[in-house]
């Protein structure tokens, strides 16, 4: 055998066994990292919570509102709203119980550890006793970070449920909520209500006391401490007990424009899932039917068992998808080129701003695609001129309405599978990061450059990777539908996320059968961006709906 044929080889197995470490670390560290559907899901909770309160405070001339409302909302919205929240808090404090059973193992694991390092360091065995080695020291910080923010978040997680709680009337079950948050804090510090959450704990348990009793500063700490519509009601409760009727007429003013605003953007959230999700399921059933009917000469049929011919072989398609995609993207990348960058620059992220963030990951995201593509380049040139059918990006209109029909085919299907995905997980297995930064970082350069990262550069790469390059090299190997099934989970295991990989999967299906019946690239880049489109302009949407 070749030498340099050996070395190379020799490379890309040590390369291998990198990314596959790196790799499952990455998608173990998942498991205990939060969903971001938890958060959409509290986030479309205070929307509907505004809508509801506008019920309340319709005037003349906006009757014609109600029935939307209605629709929207349901009978029992505030109810509704408090099993959502418990929910929530039900998976917040299983992960608060998992995180302190790992807690518990590390520490046991140590005085194991420590027992037999004292053995070891008798004087006769000349041996230096084994301390606790740093992985398990950095997994302990870990932990302990993970579990500072879970309390916090079941802290902030109660308070909300009181006001709920007392809306509803249940105003003894709302006090003892609070109460017991002040008590639990009480046991664990000297300094009872030190945390914003125990403050406001505090200073609603006397608004609703019977007698009331106004605590100092108690308008300002509702306002620092709380947003959204649980921020308007405890200011209404206060505001009526201090006979404020100016602060409480401009309160009610502000709630019934809020209330108005959310109701667009429930409408606008639910319609395109939903109108989009009733169209793909009479469109996937027509799909369906047609191919019963017409057998081979449907449009599922079309291409569905004719592979590419490839010139190059599994080294090849080995190479271009260790090398070319997850080496760069994963070690390559984050572990060394972008640290020397920012220490060359002096840059911090912890500093970063929402623009800055969203900058400093369209820039990895270039680098990454430029160095994946150049990789596949240099790997397949000697095999040009290709055979017609291979990375064709077609601006037709066949294409364009493949594209269009495989989106709205994706949305009940990934939705049902995100559904299931989501009982599965409990709320835990990790997101996207952008998914977070989107949500929360209302600024519109951030979203500009956010869009252009997921909507254009995403699908653009990732594409032309995946569908362009490993689907098609895969039929060499196994029939068409084996490497549909086969890029789709290197696809979905590609995103580092535990909770996405079998939502992603099924994108990836989708659009693996658009790419391979249309032999057009512009397809599945048109529904990837599509996907990627709709799922931004909900956080968008629901992002700005936090005040």
């Amino acid at each position: 055998m070749n030498t340099g044929l050996l070395l190379k080889r020799l490379i890309l197995a040590v390369l291998t066994i990198a990314v596959l470490l790196q790799v499952s670390l990455s998608l173990v560290e998942s498991w205990g990292k939060p969903q971001i559907q938890s958060r959409l899901e509290l986030y479309q909770t205070n929307l509907l919570l505004h809508a509801a309160e506008g019920q309340s405070l319709v005037t003349s001339g906006e009757e014609d509102l109600t029935a939307a409302r209605n629709a929207l909302l349901g009978d029992n919205p505030f109810e509704n709203a408090q099993n959502q929240y418990e929910q929530v808090l039900e998976t917040a404090q299983t992960t608060q119980s998992k995180i302190i059973a790992k807690l518990e193992q590390l520490s046991s694991n140590k005085d194991v550890a420590t027992s037999i390092g004292d053995e070891l360091a008798k004087p006769q065995m000349q041996i230096a006793p084994i301390d606790e080695v740093p992985m398990t020291s950095q997994q302990r910080k870990q932990l302990q970070k993970s579990l500072s923010q879970t309390e916090q978040l079941i802290d902030e997680l109660n308070v909300r449920l009181g006001l709920l709680q007392a809306q509803q009337g249940k105003t003894e079950v709302a006090i003892q909520t609070w109460n017991e948050l002040i008590e639990q804090e009480t046991l664990e510090s000297t300094a009872p209500a030190t945390t914003p959450s125990a403050q406001t704990a505090a200073v609603l348990a006397g608004l609703w006391h019977d007698p009331p009793r106004i605590l100092p500063d108690a308008e300002s700490k509702i306002q620092r401490n709380l947003d959204s519509w649980f921020q308007y009601r405890a200011l209404l409760q206060l505001y009526q007990l201090q006979q404020r009727q100016d602060a409480l007429l401009s309160l009610q003013a502000q709630e019934q424009q809020r209330a108005k605003q959310a109701l667009l953007k429930l409408a606008l959230i639910s319609a395109i899932p939903g109108i989009g999700g009733i169209v793909g399921v009479g469109l996937l059933l027509f799909l369906l039917g047609q191919w019963l009917l017409q057998g081979e000469r449907s449009l599922l049929a079309t291409n569905s068992d004719m592979p590419w011919d490839t010139p190059w072989d599994g080294e090849t398609i080995w190479q271009v998808l260790i090398l070319g995609f997850f080496f760069i993207g994963q070690i390559l990348l984050p572990i060394f080129i972008l640290p020397i960058f920012l220490v060359v620059f002096q840059l911090e992220p912890a500093n970063f701003t929402v623009r800055m963030q969203a900058f400093y990951i369209l820039m990895s995201y270039v680098l990454l695609a430029a160095a994946g593509l150049g990789v596949l380049y240099l790997s397949i040139k000697h095999f040009f001129p290709l055979p017609e059918d291979w990375f064709q990006i077609k601006f037709r209109r066949k294409g364009i309405l493949l594209g269009l029909g495989g989106y709205l085919v994706a949305l009940p299907l990934v939705i049902l599978v995100s559904l299931i995905n989501q009982k599965l997980w409990q709320g835990q297995g990790g997101s996207n990061p952008i998914l977070s930064l989107v949500l929360e970082g209302q600024d519109t350069v951030a979203i500009v450059i956010f869009f252009s990262t997921a909507c254009i550069a995403a699908p653009l790469f990732e594409e032309f990777m995946f569908r362009g390059f490993l689907l098609p090299s895969l039929t060499r190997y196994m029939p068409v539908w084996g490497a549909i099934v086969t890029s789709s989970l290197i696809f979905a295991i590609a995103h580092l996320s535990l909770s996405e990989v079998l939502p992603l999967a099924t994108l990836g299906i989708v659009l693996g059968v658009v790419y391979t019946r249309s032999r057009n690239l512009l397809a599945p880049m048109l529904v990837h961006s599509l996907w990627n489109s709709g799922t931004l302009l909900s956080l968008i949407i629901l992002g700005s709906g936090g005040s």
